[in-house]
């Protein structure tokens, strides 16, 4: 189909959290909805999803089902598809698919999340949600009390190690390729019965679909049951490129640990009519503040399009007649005013 035939208020490309909870807000609205979504959440390896006020524990797979039903119910229309490129229009948005389909927007709101890339270690990938864990709030309390690791990648091991002795009095941290710890944080460590194990890691240990073991390039092996990793978090934000937006780094203790799109609190950027919600704007954000995050942004996107149509609205007041309306409207007064005439002489 033409872009002509396919013009909505609101495009969002991406389906998870943040983008189905900007349809439904946008949907109850009453404004017309398109989500475009890849099928490939972040969190699909991962069994359940946790913090979420009245949906703990829920498999993310079903979270996005009801979802899309109920952003469906309101009109909204779901599909699947990647968006390989959006261009800036003077009414709007036009964003291509990769079928080279074309749509057409008043307001984008783009919710593609990031990526979390692994550290190049044998097994990491293939246990990723599982057992390899990186948030102690979306997953401690499934490993509590169990022999837990931490791959030093960066500056912040040490606290990472402190912060996941919360759910376990097994940690033990492998200080991997980072430099050596300061006496302080030694002490820090052996005040909270945290074990520091030299040399890199290789690989971990998997047995029976479980992680077993962490083992050394040595060949030693770690007897552990969960290993905790920080993953560099990059912004999906292909689409956003395109349309003159550039990742920005996020630092924590002078490490850069990812990239992502900067916005006002709203999801607003610096493209006129372009929102962004979730982790493609906030690296920290978890699936329910995701959602929130959409909700805020489509409540805002929703008053700028009020604004819009107001303003059109008192244009089209406040525009004159043209020439030719003008001719008729004279026709007829001078016609009513013959009959009148007419009518008096009678």
């Amino acid at each position: 189909m033409s872009d002509k035939n396919q013009r909505y208020d609101v495009v969002v490309v991406g389906g998870g959290a943040a983008g189905l909870s900007g349809a439904l807000t946008l949907s109850r609205a009453r404004r017309s909805v398109l989500v475009i979504d890849a099928g490939s959440p972040r969190n699909a390896p991962a069994g359940h999803v946790h913090n979420y006020l009245g949906r703990e524990g829920t498999p993310p797979a079903e979270l996005l089902a009801i979802g899309r039903a109920e952003a469906a119910d309101y009109g909204a229309e779901i599909v699947r598809g990647n968006v390989v490129s959006a261009e800036k229009l003077s009414d709007g948005f036009r964003v291509v698919r990769e079928d080279g389909s074309t749509v057409h927007a008043r307001r984008l709101l783009v919710t593609t999340g990031i990526v979390d890339e692994l550290p190049a270690v044998e097994g990491l990938a293939e246990r990723w949600g599982k057992e390899v864990l990186h948030c102690p709030y979306c997953h401690g309390w499934e490993v509590r009390d169990r022999a837990i690791g931490i791959l030093a990648v960066s500056p912040m091991a040490l606290h990472h190690a402190l912060l996941w002795r919360q759910w376990s009095d097994d940690v033990v941290l492998f200080r991997h390729d980072q430099p050596d710890f300061s006496d302080e944080e030694y002490e820090q460590l052996a005040a909270r019965g945290i074990s520091v194990v030299d040399g890199e890691v290789a690989a971990l240990e998997v047995t029976d679909d479980r992680v077993t073991g962490v083992r050394l390039t040595g060949g030693t092996v770690i007897p552990r049951a969960a290993l905790v990793v920080q993953p560099r978090f990059t912004a999906r934000s292909a689409v956003l490129e395109a349309l003159g937006l550039r990742p920005t780094e996020m630092e924590i203790g002078g490490h850069v640990v990812g990239t992502y799109i900067a916005a006002d609190p709203a999801g607003a950027t610096e493209v006129p009519g372009l929102w962004v919600a979730g982790n493609v704007a906030n690296l920290m954000e978890q699936v329910v503040g995701a959602a929130a995050a959409g909700l805020k942004a489509a409540s805002m996107i929703n008053m700028d399009l009020v604004n819009e149509d107001t303003r059109r609205a008192v244009d089209a007041r406040r525009t004159p007649f043209s020439a030719e309306a003008e001719r008729q409207v004279a026709e007829r007064v001078l016609g009513d005013r013959r009959h009148g005439l007419q009518e008096t002489s009678r």
